[in-house]
């Protein structure tokens, strides 16, 4: 994960706790909010409660909202971030489909982002990005609109796995998330019909779908799956 290299490279001890309640233990609590790759979301309350503690021993939580766009946006930590030891990092390539410009953002309460400035330098950003990034921010009604079409899609996402017995566990409304016995036959098997999809180490049985772009890929899709699924079934 990139968070665990960045902070192992930073001279931190890292531990990856799955128990909520370890992280009153760190000096530096980072959470993933939407969690990838299964959407799970630590609420708003939880998480100020975790923020006040380390506060009292000079601690940061970091909340990685990469996902937070097409999330419960009402969980968000980013109003938060002036009472200070808190840190939203927010993504603009995953939501807005620009991830090639590589533009992202820290919010935090004065002081520290200007630290964070003068650790960047001025030239962290490019100017076309910044252009490109402000327009596409300024363009609430595209947004909406999205948003809107991305829940349409992924409720589309969810019936068509549930043809094919993958039942949805997880995810967002830019991914789905699912658990099956033998996910790593039904991931070779839509890779040779040339249909990506993401496996994990950490759960045999897990994987990841992004949405299909259009109606021909949702159909390609439910073709690779009817293949994939009886294979499995097969052996």
């Amino acid at each position: 994960m990139p968070n665990t290299r960045a902070a192992a490279l930073a001279g931190h001890a890292v531990v990856e706790a799955r128990d909520f309640d370890a992280l009153f233990e760190a000096d530096v609590a980072i959470v993933v909010n939407p969690n990838n790759p299964d959407g799970r979301v630590c609420l708003r309350d939880d998480l100020l409660r975790l923020a006040a503690h380390l506060r009292t021993k000079r601690g940061l939580l970091v909340v990685d909202e990469a996902f937070m766009d097409v999330g419960p946006r009402y969980q968000s930590l980013a109003p938060e971030v002036e009472a200070g030891g808190i840190v939203v990092l927010r993504s603009f390539g995953k939501f807005f489909g620009l991830a090639g410009i590589r533009l992202g953002f820290a919010l935090a309460e004065p002081k520290l982002a200007e630290d964070l400035r003068r650790r960047l330098g001025p030239w962290a950003v490019s100017g076309p990005t910044l252009e490109i990034g402000l327009c596409a921010l300024a363009d609430t009604g595209w947004q909406e609109a999205t948003r809107e079409r991305l829940r349409m899609d992924a409720d589309q996402l969810d019936a068509l796995l549930g043809r094919h017995g993958l039942a949805v566990s997880g995810g967002t409304d830019l991914y789905r998330f699912v658990r099956v016995p033998g996910a790593g036959a039904v991931t070779a098997a839509l890779g040779r019909q040339g249909v990506l999809v993401r496996s994990f180490d950490f759960d045999e049985q897990a994987l990841r779908f992004g949405l299909p772009g259009d109606e021909a890929a949702f159909g390609r899709l439910g073709d690779a799956l009817a293949t994939a699924v009886e294979r499995t079934k097969h052996g």
